[in-house]
């Protein structure tokens, strides 16, 4: 094969270092590697950072009084604002990609290590949120367009996986810090200064490491590493703003913007399980965040590993269409076995695992592909626009995301109710237990009259009643008869139960009212000869009325004692308690049905993606796909011949 030999004045100017981070030359192999493993890493970190309130959502909606339809803002104002910044990072054209990454990175990692824990308000939150947002929507461009720019088409598919690994690492990180360190360390800033303190430590590996191909490098379609030498050979000759002269123009077209919307509403259901999977398991099932990140992390793994392996298998047999079809198949039939199963109470947790395997399987598929054929796409057009065209998919992407956070506070406001009282309601509901299973023994009338005037005798004897399981009268006799013979009563008390039934069995007893007047004289701290008097007192109490003390007493008196807690608790949590109670109960009820209809308008959004797939660039067949590239190589070796 010929090769093309240039002396250094031949090279692209460049600006290099740590400060400009340009190449004026294709890198090898190895460095190339290094690069995209850079360009990765800094993108697990920064899905890390923007996902890990997800894994805290109820810790933080409590804390920092929210109500679900706030903290669901807060996601709307992100993905707005990080909507018109990837339209910004469109500039990365002509700005370069590396610094936007390297600096970003480093005002995210200080927001999330310093803003976000010491939020004293949700308005300072949603503030610090909003502004890691806009870093993200950058970056969501600048990072795919870096792995565009460090791999040809034919290892596209490849590169492009390991890509699509940043936002499913950064979520599988998120799950599995917090479904181990919950429990440990239960306050929500903990796991924000972790994700801030490893962020630092990568941006300082992007700030040494992480560098991009010069602008007449990059601006080139590059099918093979066999190229490169072309590509190097091309550069001298390259007039960088004329090749983004339009870009825009050149970007806004149907199969771009098409499959750009497609691919968002695909991903619905990601977005959705990424922040909101937590508040999902915890008003439908009753999961608590350690159980519900567990369960995510098989969304997490799966998808990761179907990404790489889609990734090279596209690549071999260097076609795209077949799967992302393929994937989008699987992926419904998985939200579809989703949605059902939300509304069965009986669904196991390796049930849910299971069908969440499913749909990671075939999102990852899809999204692979996707994102070699949209860039591909996009080549096809003006490979100097990447950063553009990835600038209008970015955009539609949060705008999609956008609107469909805010139909989701209407879609699902039994979720809201849960979240909003339901939680501080249990927190109650624990706290109060046993008094409020006394009240629960009463009926509405009797709870009413109380609330009216606890005082009320008549009603007391009523809910005693109730409470112990007796008629009204029973209560008012035993009260009667506790007043009417409350020194024999205490006398009782103080003779253990064997030595009483002997006296009761047999009152001359010699033995056993030696006993007894033993016992009493000790407890209650008289002499003899009144213990003896006090024995005396008792012997005249009738049997029958002993015996029904004895019988129904002891429950009148348990009773009596539970009513008298149930009046500790505090006015304020007892009449939060009873206005929302209900409210809290018909939310529980509605909650499933509610979070099943929005799974099915996710559903629909996978078959939205379908028809779109045929605007993209690339190949049906492998065959067909090998004889483009085998022509393509042979143009190749004619123009290194020339060169």
């Amino acid at each position: 094969m010929a090769t093309a030999t240039r002396t250094p004045t031949q090279d692209p100017p460049v600006h290099g270092g740590v400060i400009g981070r340009q190449l004026g030359r294709y890198p090898d192999n190895g460095l190339r590697t290094m690069y995209l493993g850079i360009v990765v890493l800094a993108t697990v970190i920064l899905y890390y950072q923007l996902y890990v309130q997800g894994s805290v959502a109820t810790q933080l909606v409590s804390d920092l009084d929210m109500s679900l339809a706030y903290f669901i803002t807060i996601s709307v104002v992100g993905n707005a604002v990080g909507a018109l910044a990837s339209i910004l990072a469109g500039l990365a054209d002509r700005w370069g990609r590396a610094n936007l990454v390297v600096y970003g990175l480093l005002v995210t990692s200080l927001l999330v290590l310093f803003g976000l824990p010491n939020a004293s308000s949700k308005l300072e939150y949603l503030i610090f949120f909003t502004l890691v947002s806009v870093v993200e929507g950058v970056i969501l461009v600048a990072t795919p367009a870096l792995i565009r720019d460090f791999s040809p088409q034919l290892g596209r598919a490849s590169a492009m996986g390991f890509w699509t690994l940043g936002p499913v690492l950064g979520s599988l990180v998120v799950t599995s810090i917090a479904s181990n360190t919950l429990d440990s360390h239960p306050d929500w800033q903990f796991q924000f200064r972790v994700c801030g303190i490893v962020s630092l430590v990568v941006f300082v590996i992007a700030f040494i490491g992480l560098r991009e191909l010069a602008p007449q490098l990059r601006d080139q379609l590059m099918v093979s590493l066999r190229e490169r030498e072309l590509i190097e050979a091309r550069a001298r000759d390259i007039d960088v703003d004329a090749a983004v002269k339009g870009h825009w123009r050149q970007m806004v077209r149907v199969d771009i913007v098409g499959p750009a919307f497609a691919i968002a509403v695909f991903l619905l259901f990601y977005y959705i399980a990424v922040g909101f999977f937590v508040v999902f398991f915890a008003t439908t099932f009753g999961y608590s965040e350690s159980r519900a990140n567990a369960l995510a992390n098989w969304y997490w793994i799966g998808n990761a590993i179907t990404l790489v392996v889609t990734g090279l298998a596209s690549d071999r047999l260097k076609v795209r269409k077949p799967f992302m079809v393929a994937g989008a198949v699987i992926s419904g039939v998985g939200v579809a076995l989703f949605a059902l199963a939300t509304t069965e109470s009986t669904t196991s947790y390796y049930h849910f695992a299971g069908i969440i395997l499913l749909i990671a399987i075939g999102g990852g598929m899809a999204f692979a592909a996707w994102m070699a054929a949209f860039t591909e796409t996009v080549e096809k057009h003006n490979p100097a626009a990447t950063a553009t065209g990835l600038a209008v998919w970015g955009s539609v992407l949060r705008v999609v995301v956008t609107c469909a956070l805010v139909g989701l506070i209407f879609a699902i406001p039994a979720a809201g109710t849960l979240v909003d009282k339901g939680t501080p309601l249990q927190a109650l509901a624990d706290k109060y237990a046993a008094p409020l299973a006394t009240l629960q023994k009463l009926d509405p009338a009797t709870q009413k009259a109380l609330g009216a005037n606890p005082n009320d005798q008549l009603t007391q004897a009523s809910a005693v009643g109730q409470i112990a399981g007796v008629p009204t009268t029973d209560v008012v006799k035993t009260v009667t008869l506790s007043t009417q013979y409350a020194q024999q009563l205490a006398t009782a008390q103080a003779v253990d139960p064997v030595t009483l039934a002997t006296l009761s069995g047999n009152p001359t007893n010699a033995s056993a009212g030696a006993r007894a007047v033993a016992q009493i004289a000790q407890k209650l701290a008289i002499s003899p000869t009144q213990a003896i008097t006090r024995l005396q007192a008792l012997a005249t109490v009738p049997k029958a009325d002993l015996a029904f003390l004895q019988s129904t007493g002891t429950k009148v008196q348990t009773a009596g004692d539970q009513l008298k807690a149930a009046a500790l608790i505090p006015a304020g949590d007892l009449s939060y308690i009873q206005a929302n109670a209900a409210e809290v109960q018909k939310a529980q009820q509605d909650v499933p049905g509610q979070w099943q209809r929005w799974w099915w308008l996710c559903f629909l959004g996978q078959l939205v993606f379908l028809p779109f797939i045929w605007l993209l660039t690339g190949r049906w067949s492998p065959a067909a796909a090998r004889r483009d590239a085998a022509e393509h190589e042979a143009a190749v070796q004619r123009e290194l011949t020339r060169v």
